[in-house]
């Protein structure tokens, strides 16, 4: 597991958890956000991560347990089928695994068999995408705060969180904390509430379809950064291969809508 780095900015926080909501928040004793130290408005104000896929490269885990519970069960699966789920509600996969896998199990029980073993699989090593750890800690120490809105669980997303910092993310919102998951918006909805921001002052960073969708319908940008599957074009979507080299100084030109040129490029 990667251990807990230096971040460079010491901040006093305070960390809540709601019960009722089951939303993880931190508040930051820093400038507003968004609010630039000459006083002017920067964008955007808060970056919103997906997680697998995106911050993390968990979805091989993902897959590899699909596999292996089908299999012990007496069903099928395919890597077609292993794709169509990427992004996805954790429900809804279950019920998709239960329809097509063949497999005499509830759409819950699956949900918890797969996460028993992608837990383990992220107790070992936490599956860094490249470019992911130093845009966060470049994010944190210009002050812009982060959220993490993810169709896992929480015990799933608890040893990426427990790896990095106190107070990286100041909101975290997890596929069992929303009734309706991506693509529907609730979930983007939910993390610019918490953070008390309009979603469209917000870029969001997603690497499927379903999550993008999500994203764009709150009406955040999406910057694309395409991993397992293939991503469309779309009104709000900006594209690249890598979060690689990727600076908060570069991500204004992202903004939907904005002047600067914007290369759309999708990985093979």
């Amino acid at each position: 597991m990667v251990g807990a780095r230096h971040l460079g900015c010491v901040v006093t926080s305070i960390v809540t958890w709601s019960n009722s909501e089951g939303i993880l928040s931190t508040a930051l004793s820093r400038e507003p956000a968004g609010q630039r130290p000459d006083g002017g408005v920067r964008w955007p104000k808060a970056v919103l991560w997906d997680m697998d896929g995106t911050l993390v490269d968990t979805e091989p885990y993902w897959i590899e347990a699909e596999y292996a519970l089908i299999e012990e069960h007496g069903g099928t699966w395919s890597d077609e089928h292993a794709m169509n789920l990427v992004g996805s509600d954790l429900i809804d996969s279950g019920r998709y695994l239960r329809e097509h896998s063949g497999i005499n199990l509830e759409p819950a029980e699956i949900v918890e068999e797969l996460l028993d073993r992608v837990v383990v699989r992220m107790g070992e090593k936490v599956p860094w995408r490249e470019g992911a750890l130093e845009l966060l800690s470049a994010l944190r120490e210009t002050g812009t705060p982060c959220a993490l809105v993810t169709m896992s669980y929480r015990r799933f997303v608890t040893p990426m969180l427990d790896s990095l910092p106190p107070g990286t993310f100041r909101a975290v919102v997890t596929g069992d904390a929303v009734s309706r998951g991506k693509p529907h918006p609730e979930p983007y909805l939910t993390a610019a509430r918490h953070l008390r921001l309009a979603p469209e002052d917000c870029l969001a960073i997603e690497d499927s379809n379903t999550g993008a969708r999500s994203a764009e319908a709150a009406g955040a940008t999406v910057l694309v950064v395409p991993n397992h599957v293939p991503v469309l074009p779309g009104e709000r979507r900006v594209f690249r291969d890598s979060l690689a080299g990727l600076t908060p100084a570069d991500l204004p030109a992202l903004r939907a809508g904005s002047d600067a040129p914007t290369e759309v490029r999708v990985s093979s």
